[in-house]
């Protein structure tokens, strides 16, 4: 069973810094990790069924035991430049974690028979895998289902204890 608590909350924008600054004084983030172009590739994502090939910069905060991530798309069409296209700025996101594999598979199965639909997916470099499916009727434009492998938890584990 997969434990549906948030463990990420995330925002899409087109200004890194100043929606750093915005969360930092509002939530108490207060060290932001940036990863700059992230490349999401055609042979390990798909957007909408297609395979995608775009480039976002991330960055990486903790509010407590709450990550917090924003995303400021680069090139390429993705759920995130369509989201800035059609709303701007904002709350895109949250994201649960499945301990496992086959409870990540199960949690996708189970969205989808419910209809929620998957509209990006794929596996990034350390084996992360991940699927936005559709929420817009519960007031956020998606949720997103994530398999963290154990060395990805770490690093995450690290950028928490940054806080301190």
């Amino acid at each position: 069973m997969l434990d549906q608590t948030p463990v990420q909350i995330a925002w899409v924008t087109r200004d890194l810094a100043a929606t750093e600054a915005t969360l930092t004084a509002l939530l108490g983030a207060t060290k932001w990790i940036r990863m700059p172009a992230v490349h999401f590739g055609p042979d390990s994502c798909t957007y909408r069924g297609e395979p995608a090939d775009f480039v976002a910069d991330v960055s990486l905060s903790y509010a407590g035991e709450t990550q917090l991530e924003v995303i400021a798309p680069v090139q390429g069409p993705s759920i995130y430049t369509e989201f800035l296209d059609r709303c701007g700025p904002g709350l895109h996101h949250v994201c649960v974690a499945a301990p496992d594999p086959d409870s990540f598979d199960a949690a996708i199965g189970a969205a989808e028979r419910d209809g929620a639909a998957v509209v990006m997916a794929g596996t990034m470099p350390g084996g992360m895998r991940f699927a936005y499916v559709s929420a817009e009727q519960a007031g956020v434009p998606f949720v997103e289902f994530a398999y963290i492998p154990p060395e990805i938890r770490a690093f995450f584990s690290h950028i928490k204890e940054e806080q301190n």
